[in-house]
């Protein structure tokens, strides 16, 4: 690089913003190699290289602390830094790749069984592209070989089970039935069981379902795969489930 860059420059140039690099200075991380005599900083070449190497690091996942450490190190090298950034790059293509196919089935799904508004389409598709989100990547890729195992028949029947089971539970909340009593507790096990066939018995993949439903809102995933539930019900649920948990 023949010329310097101004701090403005740099950020435009690498969508940085100004704010950004004056912060990398402060904190000792990317010092410009001189300012002017009005005390503006200026960057040269060797300065973009290593503002090159803190944006890889920053994609691996690394605090600006932890950058620091690295790049001061004696051991770092700009070579390992990149073979690292294009295995996380990698990583993220396989991600995207499974659930387009994840996404690419439910349409399918959703097309063969019934005509959809858009708007029950997107949020059905909405729901699904966040599963990335709480799913780690062997996750997915393990209910994908569980649903290909099972078949699309069992997945049509477990559809029907489970509006099946939302129907009992709400007509026995109508009834004034205690979510505790027997009757309900039958109709938790049978929720259970459901939940386990899902999960192949993977305490991780449950534990990453129940984030899920915690953090989105039970109703509100369920309304997004058009089965809607009654005021109160996911809490009566849940009640209901609690009681047969608590009895081992």
């Amino acid at each position: 690089m023949d010329v310097t860059l101004k701090v403005g420059e740099l950020a435009a140039r690498t969508g940085l913003t100004v704010r950004t690099l004056h912060h990398y200075d402060e904190i000792g991380l990317l010092r410009p190699s001189r300012r002017t005599s009005a005390g503006h900083r200026l960057y040269g070449e060797e300065e973009v290289r290593r503002l090159q190497r803190i944006a890889s690091l920053r994609h691996l996942g690394l605090s600006l602390e932890e950058i620091r450490d690295c790049l001061d190190g004696s051991d770092y090298s700009l070579e390992r830094t990149l073979e690292l950034q294009i295995r996380r790059i990698d990583e993220e293509i396989g991600r995207h790749r499974r659930l387009r196919a994840l996404v690419g089935d439910l349409l399918d799904r959703v097309v063969a069984a019934e005509a959809l508004s858009v708007d029950q389409l997107t949020k059905t598709i909405e729901v699904t592209l966040k599963y990335d989100t709480y799913y780690t990547a062997e996750q997915l890729d393990e209910l994908a070989t569980r649903r290909e195992a099972v078949g699309e028949d069992r997945i049509r029947q477990v559809e029907v089970e489970w509006r099946d089971l939302f129907s009992a539970f709400g007509r026995a909340m109508e009834d004034g039935l205690d979510p505790t009593s027997p009757e309900v507790k039958v109709l938790a096990r049978r929720s259970t069981a459901l939940i386990d066939e899902f999960t192949g018995g993977d305490p991780g993949i449950a534990a990453s379902l129940s984030n899920l439903y915690r953090s989105e809102s039970g109703e509100d995933v369920l309304a997004r795969h058009d089965m809607p539930m009654k005021p109160g019900l996911w809490k009566y649920m849940g009640k209901a489930r609690a009681a047969v948990e608590a009895e081992g």
